[in-house]
């Protein structure tokens, strides 16, 4: 039985609740008494069910499609304004005990070579990293309790956040590793971790376990219930996600929805963010050999009506997509992405020839850091380097209050221009510097924080100029 408050994977994600959703959408797909009075709903921007999100996402009716993304953008617009989060992947290994047939680092392939990271070259990773403007990195590795011991990431957390090169430094560190237990999530909490990150890859029971034939990670409800042991263990900020080609997209929409509203009706907070990855080609895998990928306009239509359904949800997009593809979906509800990303072992300090062999998965946006960014002000997005929320300790509970308030601008939009003026200083070409400059100018021209903060944000900008670094709200 459906029970959004249980703390069973099976009770939260009831697999005949999907199955009713999915008949209730189908059915009201065209219905537009149905769908105008959910829209009228989301217009409230207080978000919707599950069951609403999936006639939505069913809408087959022209002019109510274009209603569903006019909306998607005004919201965006609303809560996240035209800031862009900007963090790197950092993997740290690929070894791996599991079997995960969609993943080139399942233990079975025995051609991929195999690496983990030594501290020290952690450390030149970060320097890397740094080198490049970054502050924000989500560590990746793979689940293996002799080579990834949770021993193994707390050190190289700790190495993360020691790393202090030239102004550089990096000020968060989410992490995505295999699901642990409450008292190992306990000790990353404890180590400082910014957001823990676990995609479900897929909600559906049955493909799930044939997915994951061996291995720990086949256990499906201790995955599936990871989240609630790190909201107990004190983790208050979780990023939701699934591999969208592994299950058919509806099934997977409806249960994501499902699995945010879990949160929030036994913890009181929703999800930090949600990702939206889709299969791609590595190494021995071939992403035809599953049947249910999902053409550019059905994303496009996930990405909006989970905007809708969650607005409150921060909304990440990788390297994975292209240029071309990301751009789309950022007026759509993205507000963070990865740039300038490696997703092999090693990849950014003195890249060797056979770290191509070993990604996780092939990148289509291969664009250096500093193009992304150049990129993003053309587009009228500002891109963003904060981590203030975290270090100022909004998060959770206190974070999801600022934002569905809609409050989030006072202090991302001044924090971002900040960080901004940092990169430009410090690692930006000399044509991103000088677009950057005037990009900042506009920013402050229109800046609604009140002149208290503005006049604040002119001096800090002022003592970046002067070599200070910093400064956040």
């Amino acid at each position: 039985m459906y029970n959004p408050k249980s703390h069973k994977a099976e009770e939260f994600i009831c697999h005949q609740e999907v199955l009713d959703t999915l008949e209730y959408a189908e059915k009201n797909k065209n219905n537009i008494e149905v769908i105008d009075k959910i829209l009228a709903k989301a217009r409230l921007k207080k978000g919707l069910t599950h069951r609403e999100a999936a006639v939505l996402l069913d809408c087959e009716i022209e002019e109510k499609n274009k209603e569903i993304f006019d909306l998607a953008m005004e919201i965006k617009q609303d809560y996240y304004g035209n800031r862009i989060v900007l963090f790197a992947p950092l993997y740290l290994s690929n070894y791996c005990v599991n079997g995960c047939v969609y993943c080139p680092y399942h233990h079975q392939n025995k051609h991929i070579p195999r690496r983990k990271l030594t501290q020290e070259e952690i450390k030149n990773e970060v320097i890397a990293l740094q080198d490049m403007g970054h502050k924000r990195l989500a560590i990746e590795s793979g689940e293996d309790p002799v080579n990834n011991p949770i021993e193994y990431i707390l050190e190289s957390l700790k190495t993360i956040y020691s790393v202090k090169h030239k102004n550089g430094a990096i000020r968060r560190v989410n992490v995505n590793i295999a699901a642990t237990t409450v008292e190992n999530y306990r000790k990353l909490h404890e180590a400082g971790i910014g957001t823990y990150v676990l995609f479900q890859e897929t909600y559906n029971k049955e493909t799930y376990e044939r997915l994951h034939p061996t291995g720990p990670k086949h256990n499906y409800a201790y995955h599936t219930e990871a989240m609630d042991r790190a909201m107990e263990a004190g983790i208050d900020d979780v990023s939701l996600g699934v591999l969208f080609g592994l299950e058919l997209y509806r099934y997977e929409f409806t249960a994501l929805m499902m699995h945010a509203e879990h949160l929030e009706a036994a913890f009181g907070v929703g999800p930090h963010a949600i990702s939206v990855p889709r299969i791609k080609k590595a190494d021995d895998i071939d992403p035809s050999a599953f049947d249910n990928g999902i053409d550019d306009d059905t994303f496009a239509k996930i990405v909006a009506c989970i905007r809708i359904a969650t607005p409150y949800t921060g909304m990440i997009i990788s390297t994975r997509e292209s240029e071309q593809c990301r751009e789309r979906l950022l007026k759509l509800g993205i507000s963070q992405m990865s740039g300038g990303s490696k997703t092999s072992v090693g990849g950014y300090f003195n890249p060797m020839p056979e770290d191509e062999e070993s990604s996780q998965f092939d990148i289509s946006d291969r664009r250096p850091l500093d193009e992304v960014i150049k990129w993003l002000m053309e587009l009228g997005y500002l891109p963003s380097f904060c981590t203030a929320c975290y270090r100022a300790g909004r998060t959770g509970e206190r974070f999801m209050e600022v934002c569905k308030q809609q409050q989030i601008h006072n202090f991302c939009h001044p924090n971002a221009i900040i960080t901004l003026k940092e990169y430009l200083e410090d690692y930006a070409s000399t044509e991103t510097k000088t677009l950057g400059e005037k990009f900042i100018q506009h920013e402050m021209d229109i800046l609604e924080s009140g002149e208290k903060i503005k006049h604040a944000v002119e001096e800090d900008l002022v003592k970046i100029e002067h070599g200070e670094r910093d400064f956040r709200f």
